[in-house]
């Protein structure tokens, strides 16, 4: 009763906030989508640039042997740089910014995309602020921002990180490629973009940097390694737990899933309804090479939460109950939205009920 109550108050105003904020995310004016190339394009020009994009991608298959995509996963050797000690419950937490050799190679084959893809020289490197117990080995946690993210000093107060810590787990707030110390110093950021070729190849350069994150941390003693992450964050760890076996517990968050679903419902395809379901379609194909629904999940159902908002209004429950359908695992739903979280404090009990179950703590 007093969840549906909290719901029925708080879920239209988040709602309603989503909306207004949405129309900056994802809405284009007309002059913006004739200066892209990609949204410029007419329904029958779209129609062969997807079909040949998904063709090219298609050289991946069969997409359940991951390393033809994604390449093989090898531990990163980061260099790391102190930024302060802190107590947390009983130990004191060495923090330290960690940043690696990432791999900017490009697998779809066109000269113009690799040069477009190498041009930020900030993103070259992968990064994450790492908040490592001293003493024995600890489990650990793998945290994933959203798009326009990444700032440490935002996403410490984005994610219980002192809550995490206090239970006896490390923390890695990892960067997406092309944001935040990975970004250039103006404007947006380049991943993802409206053309799917450069998001498949960002999509590719963070499970990467993921996996070799994830390997630095086990050979470094860590028993347990998992991840959460919200939003475009959400969408990642989807993807990673249908790639990296060694991953413990996967929690996406507010999650993204279908970048074809977002253009369809933000009126970002052009042409009648069937031409718009069609290129929807061709959409979904283009980004299969790096669709969490194109790969059974590595990690068992009991490792896998799907959390979501039911006034979210940014990405809409609809995208998390496909998720939690193809892990065939829990949906927690909490009353608030995308950007007014009410209630996800919940959502985090529940991870953490599922953390315990799986090993990375001793009480929930």
């Amino acid at each position: 009763m007093v969840r549906s109550l909290g719901a029925r108050l708080v879920s239209p105003f988040a709602s309603s906030v989503d909306r207004l904020v949405a129309r900056g995310l994802t809405g284009r004016s007309a002059s913006a989508k004739q200066r892209s190339r990609a949204e410029s394009l007419g329904p029958a020009e779209r129609r062969r640039a997807l079909g040949a994009i998904a063709d090219e991608y298609d050289r991946a298959q069969p997409f359940e042997d991951v390393d033809r995509f994604f390449g093989p996963s090898v531990a990163c050797d980061p260099a790391l740089s102190r930024v302060s000690v802190r107590r947390a419950g009983k130990v004191d937490v060495e923090v330290l910014d960690a940043r690696w050799t990432s791999d900017t190679t490009t697998f779809f084959r066109d000269e113009t995309l690799a040069a477009r893809f190498v041009s930020v020289r900030e993103n070259e490197r992968g990064a994450a602020r790492l908040f490592l117990g001293r003493g024995r080995p600890r489990p650990a946690v793998i945290l994933v921002h959203g798009y326009r993210g990444g700032s440490y000093a935002i996403e410490e107060r984005m994610w219980p990180v002192s809550w995490l810590l206090e239970r006896g787990l490390d923390v890695a707030l990892f960067v997406l490629p092309f944001h935040s110390v990975r970004a250039e110093s103006w404007g947006p950021p380049r991943f993802p973009g409206s053309d799917p070729r450069f998001t498949n190849e960002g999509l590719r350069q963070a499970i990467s940097d993921l996996r070799a994150l994830t390997g630095h941390l086990l050979e470094r003693g860590a028993p347990l390694v998992g991840a959460m992450g919200m939003s475009l964050g959400g969408y990642t760890v989807s993807l990673l737990a249908t790639v990296e076996p060694r991953m413990g517990f996967v929690a996406p968050m507010i999650p993204l899933a279908s970048f074809a679903d977002v253009a369809l419902a933000a009126g970002r395809l052009v042409g009648t309804e069937e031409e718009q379901h069609e290129q929807h379609a061709l959409l979904e194909r283009a980004h299969a090479v790096a669709s969490p629904f194109t790969r059974t999940p590595k990690v068992p159902k009991e490792g896998l939460l799907v959390v979501a908002g039911e006034g979210d209004r940014i990405t809409p429950i609809a995208h998390a109950e496909k998720l939690a359908r193809h892990f065939d695992s829990e949906l927690f739903r909490f009353p608030g939205g995308h950007l007014l979280q009410f209630g996800r404090r919940e959502g985090f009990r529940a991870i953490g009920r599922m953390m315990h179950k799986r090993g990375f703590f001793d009480a929930p």
